[in-house]
């Protein structure tokens, strides 16, 4: 079995340190000192790195933590012209074999929020590392794919075991379910979530890793084909939606113009 640790970076990032027996790997290294304090703490040599997709508080450390360690990068295929360092390039229906932790990670392309983003599943424990697609009660902005790319990226991670922990990149839960509520202010179960989660982040602690099975069922944007949400942008957009890709598009275009009121 592999530990999963969080390493807060930035304001709201999580980099994820997984560990077995004295080694590590890093996914999403962001900032290579977070990481090389966590391993000198832990006493850790760090094994590989692992990247889903190009964004500079993603990447940011890599260079620092390859010559510190010389770990093996492994990251996108189709970003490599914008990720230096690369050394094992993954397309989707890859598999990385980890043998210092004994894990294998299976490779998914998850395109929407950039056009050669991945995510990587472990399928022992059930742990996926989706970078910036999906969030706790969210997901990424289409900075480069498109709604059809993210909503059938999205329905993929959906499909996986409902217990998978969901280690997403960024502590965004609050904002995305101050959103999510607004949409269908009379789902309770959403109502009770968010109430739950907000005592989380009172308490200091984080909301992440969320779990398949929450998502399927609270997270608008895997949910774009039930009735509830359509008439919810189909009242905000003042005309009929129902195609669920366009429903998806349509709430992605209402939250990325709504101020939440709490973080």
């Amino acid at each position: 079995m592999i530990t999963v640790t969080a390493l807060p970076a930035f304001s709201d990032n999580y980099l994820w340190l997984l560990e077995r027996d004295g080694h590590a790997v890093v996914v999403d290294p962001g900032d290579a000192a977070v990481v090389q304090a966590a391993l000198e703490e832990r006493r850790l040599k760090l094994a590989a790195i692992l990247i889903t997709h190009h964004h500079p508080d993603h990447v940011g450390g890599l260079a620092a933590l390859t010559a510190a360690t010389g770990a093996r990068v492994y990251g996108p295929r189709a970003e490599q012209a914008r990720i230096k360092g690369l050394q094992v390039l993954l397309d989707d229906g890859d598999s990385v074999q980890l043998d210092e932790l004994g894990v294998t990670l299976d490779v998914l392309a998850v395109p929407g929020h950039t056009l050669g983003h991945i995510a990587y599943f472990e399928a022992v424990q059930h742990l996926l590392f989706c970078g910036d697609t999906l969030f706790v009660g969210g997901c990424g902005r289409l900075f480069e794919g498109t709604a059809a790319q993210m909503h059938a990226s999205l329905a993929r991670l959906a499909q996986l075991p409902e217990d998978t922990a969901v280690y997403c990149a960024h502590e965004y839960t609050l904002a995305n379910y101050d959103f999510a509520t607004m949409v269908e202010p009379d789902n309770r179960a959403l109502a009770d979530e968010f109430s739950r989660l907000r005592q989380l982040r009172t308490e200091g602690r984080s909301t992440v890793p969320g779990s398949i099975r929450r998502e399927r069922a609270l997270n608008p944007f895997l949910r774009s084909a039930e009735p509830s949400l359509a008439a919810a942008v189909s009242h905000h957009d003042q005309r009929a939606i129902d195609d669920p890709v366009e429903v998806f598009a349509a709430l992605r275009r209402w939250k990325d113009g709504h101020v939440p009121s709490i973080r």
